[in-house]
């Protein structure tokens, strides 16, 4: 379905698009946030969602629906409309889990989204970073932080070991278990980049279980590990900085203290 600019209520956008479609009664469901919800015609369901930051750009909301539309069912919920602030994608079927698959399933899919064609647009994590720093509390911007961002921009960003189309927020909870395979959701992150950087920011037990899905992507892609692992290295500093600017970010905008602790926690890595 076309594109329309102006944003509507969740009870409007039903009324006007879905109108066989009834809401289901609120549920838990990794990967709703907001004002999202499921809804329903026969067997058929669909996960109906606003961005998750109304203060965002609505360009990055489009670019969340237009990864979707690239990309196959094999790796994402089909996308069926975008408009009024609002998608609506398939519902999947199956079981979100507590831990990550094992590390050879969990390589051959990135493998499977990394061969898959350029979305279009980079991901630049520099700006990003900058972004976080500026947005967040003034107190919270120690001497630690600036000397580390600074150190970043004068190194800048490594060179791209091979350019793919990446998910960028790889974790238990956006892993669709479905009969089918794995799935991923929530890709609002999702660009071209390094797939060193994505095998980077996949959200890991320990740098050892990190280290066993490089090696066994390596393996599935016919890299020398080595060089992947050592490329890999090279972007954990920029994830680093990244989590914890995105927490300084939502403790700036919520003052919850969970995401002081979260900060604080990384900060002490450093």
């Amino acid at each position: 379905m076309p594109f329309n600019s102006s944003n509507l209520s969740r009870d409007e956008i039903v009324a006007r698009y879905f109108p066989h479609y009834r809401l289901l009664a609120p549920q838990p469901h990794t990967g709703l946030s907001g004002a999202s919800c499921i809804i329903e015609q026969g067997t058929h369901r669909l996960v109906l969602r606003q961005h998750h930051d109304p203060r965002a750009p609505a360009f990055l909301f489009r670019r969340q629906y237009h990864a979707l539309r690239r990309l196959p069912a094999s790796l994402v919920p089909t996308p069926r409309f975008f408009g009024g602030g609002w998608m609506a994608v398939d519902y999947l079927a199956g079981e979100t889990k507590s831990l990550l698959p094992d590390a050879q399933t969990l390589a051959t899919l990135l493998y499977h989204l990394h061969r898959q064609p350029r979305l279009g647009w980079r991901i630049a994590l520099l700006p990003l970073l900058e972004h976080y720093w500026q947005q967040a509390a003034p107190g919270r911007r120690t001497p630690l932080w600036l000397a580390q961002l600074k150190r970043l921009r004068h190194r800048g960003e490594p060179r791209p070991l091979r350019l793919a189309p990446l998910h960028m927020d790889v974790h238990a909870g956006n892993v669709v278990h479905t009969p089918e395979g794995v799935r991923l959701i929530d890709w609002e992150y999702a660009g071209d980049g390094d797939v060193a950087l994505e095998l980077a920011a996949v959200w890991m037990e320990s740098e050892a279980t990190r280290r066993a899905l490089v090696e066994a992507y390596a393996r599935t892609a016919a890299l020398a590990a080595p060089a992947l692992l050592q490329q890999v290295a090279r972007w954990r500093p920029w994830v680093r900085m990244l989590m914890a600017g995105w927490y300084e970010l939502r403790l700036a905008q919520s003052g919850d203290q969970q995401f002081k602790a979260l900060a604080d926690e990384i900060w002490r890595q450093f």
